[in-house]
């Protein structure tokens, strides 16, 4: 199972309707403020987070960077620049925790992670399925 939170500034519950949407039984999916979002994934409650604001990279994740560290965040997607599967693939392969992404991109932004997410977790799951 995939735990996610979603943090951010805007569209926190259309970004957990798609969670839920994408991910079925194998997400489990909690909003909460920027800030107790990302202590969740510092505790260990959370496997990563989504935040989202028009830039992709100040509300979105501003409260993630100073909990989690710069290192462990990354903006998918900014304005003008969609969010993109091979920096996604990359970002989770070196074990970012925590997403950004612009209120334009939601839907692509969401589902992109989403598969790479839970690919990278069936991979966890079932080493000898590759």
């Amino acid at each position: 199972m995939v735990r996610i939170i979603v943090g951010g500034q805007m569209e926190k519950a259309r970004i957990a309707d798609l969670v839920r949407k994408l991910g079925g039984e194998r997400v489990e999916v909690q909003v909460k403020s920027d800030l107790e979002a990302a202590m969740s994934v510092k505790r260990g409650e959370a496997d990563c987070y989504f935040g989202c604001c028009a830039t992709g990279g100040g509300g979105s994740l501003a409260g993630a960077i100073a909990i989690l560290g710069y290192g462990q965040c990354v903006s998918v997607s900014m304005p003008g620049i969609a969010p993109d599967r091979n920096k996604i693939e990359q970002a989770v392969a070196e074990g970012k925790k925590a997403f950004g992404f612009t209120d334009g991109h939601v839907d692509s932004a969401v589902a992109l992670l989403m598969e790479v997410l839970l690919k990278r977790e069936a991979a966890l799951k079932n080493p000898s399925a590759e």
